[in-house]
């Protein structure tokens, strides 16, 4: 085999080599991406566990329009990629927002035990959101920013990688945990 040869074998080596990381690197950015998702996705599941029992506790102690109760419990009924239960947990954000500005005018509620053993583990579920949010935000721009780049963007279009939607927030006010500390 001639000199040519062996450069050109070696050079074909070293591509095929080269696409191989690419590939693996990809795999593993999808993966990440996927099981920040299911950190998400375990922590909206504690959320609204506990929003039907805050539900209950406020029920109780308050007489207040039961479409907004219903409204809250029928919310928490989100599937789907990160862009729908996006918009899905916005809309039960709101609606939980609406929960707690109720709630406010009762200040024997405000005083219960079960309420601000609720609140207190919403609040943590909240917090729980916002850094898996993050670390899912995070995953799926890394991911992104391979599937797009020159040239992985070549080994991911021929393997079929895509981009993966953030998991954002709609509106300005909601980029924050939902307030619960009632003074």
């Amino acid at each position: 085999m001639s000199a040519s040869g062996v450069v050109a074998l070696a050079a074909a080596a070293a591509l095929l080599l080269y696409g191989i990381v690419l590939f693996n690197r990809l795999v593993a950015r999808k993966n990440h991406a996927l099981e920040a998702w299911s950190g998400i996705d375990v922590q909206l599941k504690l959320r609204h566990d506990l929003l039907p029992k805050l539900v209950a506790v406020v029920k109780a102690y308050a007489s207040f329009e039961e479409k907004l109760l219903r409204d809250v419990t029928g919310a928490r009924s989100g599937t789907g990629g990160a862009g729908e239960r996006a918009r899905t947990e916005n809309a039960l954000t709101g609606q939980f927002r609406q929960l707690l500005a109720v709630a406010e005018a009762y200040p024997d509620l405000k005083a219960s035990r079960g309420f601000l053993d609720l609140q207190g583990q919403i609040s943590q579920a909240e917090e729980q959101i916002q850094y898996a949010r993050r670390y899912y935000n995070g995953t799926v721009r890394e991911l992104n920013i391979l599937v797009q780049s020159f040239p992985s963007n070549l080994v991911a279009r021929l393997f079929g990688f895509s981009l993966m939607e953030y998991f954002e927030v709609e509106l300005a006010t909601q980029r924050e945990s939902p307030e619960l500390g009632f003074s």
